[in-house]
């Protein structure tokens, strides 16, 4: 059942540009236009965001379920120290005693988020300088990466869709509470 959804998934963002839903296109020519799609596991999704997260020269804004990847919580902290605007926003389940990605960040001086209004905050997005959308069903864990099924999708150049994924990310963070660090 999973791997029916992510592959409709897939061609549903595909199919959606495609068909020029997305009002303003791509542009011609450019490196930075198209979309990028990891299968895991061995797909090497971990490596793509890394890759993005260290071309971002404005903004990076994550929403997270499951985040424990060392890989991809080191970039975001390395972009910060670039004079990248990085924000998070993740799930409930991050929010824990023991010493996390959510904790790592905020150490960091990223401010990080907790969205506790839903059942589960399950998204995983992240939206690189207002224009670049990573997404899909890929969680930022070590297991996503080497042992998961799971999509990641990268769009380049659809400027109308990321703007959807940004008002996306402002409305959970409206909502959800700064991420307190365990205490002891």
């Amino acid at each position: 059942m999973k791997t029916h959804y992510i592959a409709a998934l897939a061609v549903a963002v595909i199919a959606f540009c495609a068909l020029s839903a997305c009002t303003s296109p791509p542009a011609q020519g450019s490196p930075t236009t198209g979309i990028e799609v990891n299968f895991q596991p061995g797909g090497g999704a971990t490596d793509a965001i890394v890759h993005e997260l260290a071309l971002a020269k404005r903004t990076i804004h994550v929403q997270a379920y499951s985040f424990t990847s060392a890989p991809i919580a080191q970039a975001l902290v390395d972009a910060k120290r670039r004079g990248v605007d990085v924000e998070a926003v993740l799930d409930k389940s991050n929010k824990t005693e023991k010493y996390s990605a959510a904790t790592f960040l905020v150490n960091a001086g990223i401010p990080t988020y907790i969205d506790a209004k839903h059942a589960i905050a399950h998204s995983k997005n992240i939206i690189v300088d207002g224009s670049l959308v990573m997404t899909g069903s890929f969680n930022f864990t070590k297991a996503a990466e080497e042992k998961n099924a799971e999509t990641s999708l990268i769009l380049r150049g659809y400027p109308d869709v990321a703007k959807k994924f940004e008002a996306n990310f402002a409305l959970h963070k409206s909502h959800s509470t700064p991420y307190q660090r365990p205490s002891g």
